[in-house]
């Protein structure tokens, strides 16, 4: 499987924003990009979903399902929206679904859901059994697809700890991380900013891209965010 899969560090840091970024780069630059997110919450809250805003940042023809196999109205963790819904998020069926994205193009963008340690499912079945074992985290499932990682932050104040938290998680996980995109960064930066993303890119031993606000009704205003895949 050929792509990236994009965290953050939290909630509301810019990870779709960052996710669609990356897919509008490369699909300007002529590649067939499909994307990928194992489970969308908050389609109760006004504006455009997750699933919905990166396949027009990726020009792709994905139906809703293809994208995103579990879908929430509740803005909640996905494994308690799930459960509020009735029924559990299956690791085998987030597996299966995504190699079928990926399949349909070139490179596939994967977006997760909130951070590295939030549960998809807060309990899995062991295989040929109905034994429960441990949570199946958006770690665990970017472990499985093998796709490099990058983690999308907030500059302000506070991005440090949060920051090389998740790429200490990432890291003691074996997973790659490529980069770490701040933003949205400002025009005229504060020395807090600047400090923040060279400290983060100095302890953190990873490169540090920065995205300024994007306009989300015209992607071809959005700069372009080369990662070399």
């Amino acid at each position: 499987m050929r792509g990236v899969f994009v965290t953050g560090t939290g909630t509301e840091v810019g990870k779709s924003v960052v996710a669609a970024a990356i897919a509008n780069t490369l699909s300007t630059a002529g590649r067939k990009v499909t994307v990928f997110k194992p489970a969308v919450t908050g389609l109760d809250d006004p504006g455009e979903a997750d699933h919905a805003l990166l396949r027009r940042a990726a020009g792709s023809s994905q139906s809703d399902a293809e994208i995103a196999p579990y879908r929430y109205r509740p803005p909640a963790s996905p494994h308690l929206a799930a459960e509020m819904a009735g029924e559990m998020i299956e690791p085998e069926r987030l597996r299966t679904a995504a190699a079928e994205a990926a399949a349909g193009g070139d490179v596939l963008v994967c977006e997760g859901v909130g951070g590295l340690l939030v549960p998809l499912a807060s309990r899995v079945r062991t295989p040929m059994s109905d034994k429960v074992d441990q949570p199946y985290l958006v770690r665990d499932l970017a472990l499985d697809l093998g796709l490099p990682l990058v983690i999308a932050a907030s500059p302000g104040l506070g991005t440090i700890n949060h920051t090389l938290l998740t790429i200490e998680a990432a890291r003691s996980a074996g997973l790659e991380v490529v980069a770490v995109v701040l933003t949205p960064w400002p025009d005229q930066p504060s020395q807090i900013e600047e400090s923040n993303r060279d400290t983060i890119a100095s302890l953190g031993e990873v490169d540090v891209k920065t995205l300024p606000h994007l306009n989300l009704e015209d992607p071809t205003s959005w700069p372009s965010l080369p990662l070399g895949l």
